[in-house]
Formats: C-alpha cells, sequence, structure tokens
C-alpha cells in the first residue's frame, strides 16, 4: 500500500538536500571540528558553512547562532539563562505554547498565563496592560510563539516583541513550528530570544538552534566544553547540523524562493484537504478559519459526534497518517492544552499537515478515506 503521509508538522521528511550533506560527511574521516589538523579543518568549515546558512535562513549573523541538540534544548536553555539572572520573577506565557515551553518555565519559578480567543491567538491587551502594572512584579521572560504548532495560529509576534522591549523584559519566540514555512527576519524582530528545529523543516531530528540579538547575553545552559563559542557544551552533533544547514540553505537560495512557492504549494493542499473533509456534516476548522491567519501547511478539523482516535485508526488502516489533538504522542493520555485553552474538545479534533513532497494524491486518498471512516463510526454509534 503506497502512504499518505500527512503529518509533517510533527516532523518532515529529510530533504534530498539534507540527505546529501550526510553522504558528504560520511565520506570523509571522522573529526573533531575543533581541532587544527586537516580533519579538524575541514569539520570546522563544514560547520560554519551550515551555520551561515541557518543565519540566512532567518535573516540573522552567522555569530547568534547557537546549535543545540533541537528546539526542545534550545526553550530550556533560554528559561534556564534569563531566569537565572531574575530570580523569583514571574514567566509569562500562553497555554497554546508547546509542552517544552510551558513545563521548561514551571520549572524555572513563578508562571502566569496570557489569555488566548477562541482562536488560539494570545491578548495583546492583557500583555500590555501586565507589563506596564506596577502592582506587580516585572516578569523575567515572555514567551510568544511565531505560530501554534496544532491550529497554525499566526501570533502578533511583532507586537509582542516591541511591547516586552519597551518595557524593558527579554521576549523568547517558538519559531520551530513555523521557520521554513514563511518568511522570517529574525534581524528586523529582534527578540531576544528564538529556538529553531532542524526535522520540522526537512533537516534530521538531533538539530536545532538557539538564536541570540546581538548584545544579549545569557548563562549557557549545557556546560562541558568551549564549544559554540563556550555558549553550548558538547561536541557538535555534525551529521544533524549539517544536513540541518543544508536544508536551510535550499530553503534560504534565491531570497527565500523556496520557502514561497512552497507555502503556496502547502496553502493549496489544505485547501483541498479542508473542502474534501468539510463535505462531511459536521466537520468544521478549528482556529483561523481564513488560511491567512495560520501556517499554510497546517489544519486543525473538529469532527462531531465522533472521538478522533478512531478517525486517526480508521485513517492509518487505510494509508494515510493525520494527528489526533487528543494527544501530544502515543506516550501519552492527556487531552491537547492548546485546545482545552481554546474551549475546543480536543478529543474530536485532527490535525492534517503538509510539507516538500506532498502531493495531490495524498490529499485525494485522504478525502478518499476520510468521509468513509467517519461515516462508519458514526452509523457504529447508531
Amino acid at each position: 500500500m503506497v502512504r499518505a503521509y500527512l503529518d509533517h508538522a510533527s516532523t518532515t521528511p529529510a530533504r534530498p538536500e539534507a540527505v546529501a550533506a550526510l553522504a558528504q560527511w560520511l565520506a570523509h574521516p571522522a573529526a573533531d571540528p575543533g581541532r587544527l589538523h586537516q580533519e579538524g579543518q575541514w569539520a570546522r568549515g563544514a560547520l560554519e558553512e551550515a551555520r551561515l546558512s541557518v543565519a540566512g535562513l532567518v535573516g540573522v549573523t552567522a555569530r547568534q547562532v547557537i546549535f543545540t541538540s533541537g528546539a526542545t534544548e534550545a526553550i530550556n536553555a533560554a528559561v534556564w539563562g534569563v531566569t537565572r539572572r531574575h530570580a523569583g520573577a514571574p514567566v509569562l506565557y500562553a497555554d497554546v505554547e508547546h509542552s517544552a515551553v510551558r513545563d521548561a518555565s514551571q520549572r524555572a519559578g513563578p508562571c502566569e498565563v496570557v489569555p488566548v480567543d477562541a482562536s488560539g491567538r494570545l491578548s495583546l491587551a492583557w500583555l500590555s496592560a501586565r507589563l506596564e502594572s506596577t502592582a506587580r512584579p516585572a516578569p523575567a521572560l515572555v514567551h510568544c510563539q511565531w505560530a501554534n504548532h496544532e491550529v497554525g495560529t499566526l501570533q502578533p509576534v511583532a507586537e509582542v516583541v516591541a511591547r516586552c522591549r519597551a518595557a524593558g523584559v527579554a521576549v523568547h519566540v517558538d519559531a520551530a513550528a513555523a521557520c521554513g514555512h514563511v518568511p522570517m527576519d529574525l534581524g528586523e524582530l529582534q527578540a531576544d530570544l528564538v529556538s529553531l528545529s532542524a526535522h520540522k523543516l526537512g533537516g534530521l531530528p538531533g538539530a536545532g538552534a538557539r538564536v541570540v540579538r546581538r548584545g544579549s547575553r545569557i548563562e549557557p545552559f549545557v556546560v562541558g566544553g568551549a564549544q559554540e563559542r563556550a555558549r553550548r557544551g558538547g561536541h557538535e552533533a555534525l551529521p544533524s547540523l549539517l544536513a540541518f544547514g543544508a536544508a536551510a540553505g535550499a530553503l534560504a537560495a534565491d531570497g527565500g524562493a523556496l520557502v514561497r512557492r512552497e507555502a503556496g504549494a502547502a496553502s493549496g493542499h489544505i485547501a483541498a484537504a479542508v473542502a474534501a473533509a468539510t463535505r462531511v456534516a459536521g466537520v468544521s476548522v478549528v482556529g483561523p478559519e481564513e488560511p491567512a491567519g495560520r501556517l499554510p501547511h497546517l489544519v486543525c478539523l473538529g469532527v462531531a459526534g465522533v472521538e478522533a482516535e478512531p478517525v486517526l485508526l480508521g485513517l492509518d488502516r487505510a494509508g494515510v497518517a493525520v494527528h489526533s489533538g487528543s494527544a501530544c504522542s502515543s506516550e501519552s493520555i492527556e487531552p491537547s492544552p492548546v485546545l482545552e485553552a481554546m474551549g475546543v474538545d480536543s478529543s474530536r479534533s485532527l490535525r492534517i499537515s503538509v510539507g516538500w513532497n506532498t502531493t495531490g494524491a495524498d490529499i485525494e486518498a485522504f478525502g478518499t478515506a476520510f468521509a468513509g471512516v467517519v461515516e462508519g463510526l458514526r452509523a457504529l454509534r447508531g
């Protein structure tokens, strides 16, 4: 059976450029980029070229890019580093943030939750009032994701960063879900810290980056060496990082033409998937209905009258892979805090996400299978 993979927002297949970079690394002798011999110098040059490519994709200088093992580490490093300087001060985040943001912040100290609307967009009015308040301690850090990982909602990230900067409060942006899917100029944004992930844009798992605003200084989270200019200890994961750089370089080429081209194709695929799904009674879009309000490559659907888990399993048997909003992973049975914060029944929602190698046939397979699965489950319920 030829399967249709529509869960790219969880992880997307490695791009050909990333695979080629991995093969190139395998063809060279193992080497530490911190060594002076020829093998080490090749590894150093390849690593710095990858850093330059990642920096070019997001509009910053290479010196601002600190390689990590992924966005989760980058997020934890951001929280740890900032809160160390402001012991006891609260961290602000919305419940629609990724669990890495919420868990790292809760472990660091007191937290306050920024309210969101029914689309999952955080309240700028509430945030502004909180930043201006003299009755409560000034926040140590404010989190604002670029876009939501479950429903795709684009956040007012530029406004949040501007207001935090004006208030003298550090701001961290989780851009893992958005980077590589929408144009991004972090140099213009001027957020203090931004987290990126390689495997969300066509790199390999095990690589990510923390982008630091020029002039910002925070203590390293991972210590034990002077790697990454003493900002993150440990031998660099060269295979994954070189693949990250290759994927980023492909996306950044010609002024980001591939990002724009893939965003257009993704929007078309998602529109076709929504049209097919909503032909079934009781199916609706969760979050922003207008495509301009969400990421181009993903959509969340509410399915009335039947739980999402059986729909997901039915689609899987039909050869279609999607994601259920009822759990973050197969190891968890907890409802999605993102959808709960939006007032949505997470047990009746599905996320469809497309990627760089999605085809029209994948969408057609979903549309054909979806109606039969949902209608069959409803028939069983009587």
